[in-house]
């Protein structure tokens, strides 16, 4: 063998050892990029987990939030309107007596006087939400009112309000107290 064949021997070698090293490397560098291909998708997974489990929480939390602001409104409107329950009766105490007011005399400057507390109460209920209820003539409905009688009338339909003897008030869409009526057969 001579020297040139010898030399090209060696070339051939070293290039059959770098060809096998560069596979070698190439199928790590392979392998390497599949795993961390796999773990991206792992992590992606994840990501995605989390971040339905952050929207789970907080769409929990913005429906407690409303929760809790309902039952305060409701606790708050029936605390309110157990009191005010019994500011109705003074209210239906004051028409009463504007009813039969004296027109002349001492009385009636009393009864003016009378008449700006009535109107100063209705104000003060108005501005905590309490608003009397429309009943004469109208059906009867026995959520919103109470019948005392039931009475033939030739002037009224058949399940229509006659009279009203008592003011009913509502408090936001709930019934503080019903209305007291009279309806017709």
């Amino acid at each position: 063998m001579n020297s040139n064949e010898s030399e090209f021997q060696d070339e051939e070698n070293i290039n059959n050892n770098n060809d096998d090293v560069l596979e070698g490397e190439v199928e790590e560098l392979q392998d390497e990029a599949n795993d961390l291909e796999v773990a991206l998708e792992e992590a992606k997974t994840k990501a995605n987990e989390y971040l339905d489990g952050w929207q789970r929480a907080r769409a929990d939390f913005a429906n407690y939030k409303k929760r809790v602001e309902r039952d305060q409104s409701n606790t708050y409107q029936l605390a309110t309107g157990s009191v005010i329950k019994r500011f109705l009766e003074v209210l239906d105490d004051l028409d009463r007596a504007l009813k039969n007011r004296p027109e002349s005399g001492e009385g009636a400057n009393w009864a003016n006087g009378i008449e700006l507390v009535y109107r100063k109460l209705i104000s003060i209920l108005e501005s905590e939400g309490v608003v009397p209820m429309k009943s004469d003539g109208m059906e009867f409905d026995p959520n919103l009112h109470e019948a005392i009688s039931s009475e033939q009338s030739d002037l009224h339909k058949s399940g229509e309000i006659i009279e009203t003897l008592q003011q009913g008030y509502m408090i936001g869409d709930r019934v503080l107290r019903p209305a007291v009526v009279r309806v017709a057969k």
